[in-house]
């Protein structure tokens, strides 16, 4: 599969539903806690705008914290840039090679094809993350990488009712694909989404 091309057409579909935001849009709270729709956007081209040179140094700056660090970046450059050049800097970089610390280019897929659902789920929209996309990130799904995103998925099941997909042992817990991404990267679904037990513990 090629990760690299799946990743492009994740950041160009995004960044058209930026284009197609409100002014109102811009600033609802996404699914990340603090974050707006505007600091979302912000962070995830942070990979391409900022050299590592220039991360190391904003890391010292933050006294050695990741959180610190990408929280402050996000709400100075989402004060900063306008709706245009949020949408942009996604598409400009479609094809840009940047990956996280770990994981490669799974990780940079789960990068972006969830903090786009942290803004679509926030705002309501009807996209539907492609299925492609989907099962690469849920067949990475595993106890130390929903632990590392603050999800303890202990005594449940995970079980998406619109593919061939389950995670875990125990209580089912249902619903779509990327409802359930979601779920294991430490979000919280809006209510109403998911069916059977209390989910897992954030």
């Amino acid at each position: 599969m090629d990760l690299a091309s799946l990743i492009a057409a994740e950041r160009r579909e995004i960044a058209d539903v930026l284009d197609g935001l409100s002014d109102q849009q811009w600033d609802a709270p996404s699914l990340c806690a603090g974050w707006r729709v505007r600091e979302v956007a912000a962070h995830m081209s942070m990979g391409f705008r900022y050299s590592v040179p220039q991360v190391i140094g904003q890391l010292v700056r933050a006294r050695g914290s990741l959180h610190r660090m990408t929280d402050r970046l996000a709400r100075r450059d989402a004060a900063s840039a306008g709706p245009d050049q949020l949408a942009n800097w996604l598409r400009d970089n479609a094809r840009h090679p940047w990956t996280p610390p770990v994981g490669g280019l799974v990780s940079a897929l789960g990068h972006d094809v969830v903090h786009g659902l942290d803004i679509t789920v926030a705002l309501g929209l009807e996209r539907q993350v492609p299925m492609d996309r989907l099962r690469v990130l849920l067949d990475h799904v595993t106890y130390r990488s929903a632990k590392f995103f603050g999800a303890d998925l202990a005594g449940v099941r995970l079980c998406a009712d619109d593919m061939d997909w389950s995670f875990g042992v125990g209580t089912p817990l249902t619903g779509s694909a990327q409802d359930l991404l979601l779920v294991a990267f430490g979000r919280h679904v809006p209510a109403g989404r998911l069916k059977g037990g209390a989910g897992p513990r954030t």
